[in-house]
């Protein structure tokens, strides 16, 4: 039997990061919720779904580590068995999961406007999900440490599956965005923001997925994989929640929502449009015209008044505008 170090140390560390990462999905939800208000429901039930599920997260992981380091602390029954709560862990974990990689595929299948690879996105997700429930299973009837190495296939079936959908997301939207670049570097350089992020917060998860499973399979006397488990469920919430907020940062640059979540948030002001008459809008031409998707279409639009694009279902727009200020004699 492994050392009590070796069994709760990692678990610990693994509520440590859970609790950190839940303070900074708090900030994230305040701001989401400040700042669009004017989101479609269904967005802001799916987002305030996912935080209960969160808070109910960490409130089991508490409970797991108070129940061997404090009501049995010291006892045999604390090194032998699992915390009872640990069984809700993969539970939890697929609650959070499947639905933000369902609603990615959808959103991708609206960009890419073909439904062959969100289809395949979807069924990874619902094989993670039974995987969890599995694992969930296992556990309650395992029980006992030494008998952890018994979990492998159904946590293989779980976390690979996840890992899976995860990176063929991440590539799929990449692949999507890169296509849509304009050759003009202002609508350029914001495409490759929304690249970077979703290169780093789809692999960051799909990573971690696939780190568990590695110590899982390696190191499976101990419980080091854990710490990735723990983390989990947060990572995917704090990434979902990262690229939504930061449609903020690139509505500043281009005045209009991004690439991913346009059609869902309506929400964000233009701050030029108060006076639309007053500022004559400029398009400029792209390069290459394609046919695209018309809610992410980032092809060549007509000419139009700037107050008039708050209203239009395209991804990225970009426009020159001219003001004139005359001074009254009365100034002087």
């Amino acid at each position: 039997m492994a050392k009590v170090q070796l069994l709760y140390g990692p678990m610990l560390i693994g509520v440590f990061l859970n609790m950190i990462l839940y303070g900074i999905l708090v900030v994230q939800m305040y701001e989401y919720y400040r700042t669009f208000k004017k989101d479609t429901a269904w967005l802001r039930y799916l987002i305030l779904y996912l935080f209960i599920v969160e808070t109910i997260n960490t409130g089991f992981n508490m409970g797991m580590m108070y129940e061997p380091l404090i009501l049995k602390f010291g006892t045999d029954e604390a090194i032998k068995n699992f915390p009872i709560m640990l069984i809700a862990e993969p539970l939890l974990i697929v609650c959070i999961s499947t639905p933000i990689q369902v609603f990615i595929a959808w959103r991708l299948g609206k960009i890419i406007e073909s439904w062959r690879i969100p289809s395949v996105i979807g069924l990874l997700a619902l094989c993670s999900f039974c995987g969890g429930i599995w694992t969930a299973v296992e556990i309650s009837i395992v029980r006992v440490f030494a008998r952890k190495p018994e979990l492998h296939t159904p946590a293989l079936v779980w976390l690979v599956s996840a890992a899976a959908a995860d990176i063929l997301i991440t590539a799929s939207l990449t692949q999507s965005l890169y296509t849509r670049k304009t050759g003009y570097a202002k609508t350029d350089a914001v495409i490759s923001r929304i690249i970077a992020l979703t290169i780093q917060t789809g692999l960051i998860t799909a990573i971690a997925a696939l780190a568990d499973v590695l110590f899982f399979l390696v190191l499976p006397k101990i419980t080091i994989n854990l710490i990735c488990d723990f983390a989990l469920t947060k990572l995917y919430v704090n990434s979902l929640m990262s690229t939504l907020n930061a449609r903020v940062s690139w509505n500043n640059r281009l005045n209009e929502t991004n690439v991913l979540f346009d059609e869902v948030s309506p929400s964000q002001p233009n701050p030029m449009s108060a006076s639309g008459e007053r500022f004559p809008a400029i398009s400029l031409p792209v390069r290459r015209p394609r046919e695209t998707s018309s809610m992410f279409d980032l092809e060549e639009q007509k000419s139009q008044p700037i107050g008039s694009l708050s209203n239009m279902e395209i991804g990225i727009a970009v426009t020159t505008t001219i003001e004139r200020r005359t001074d009254s004699p009365q100034a002087f």
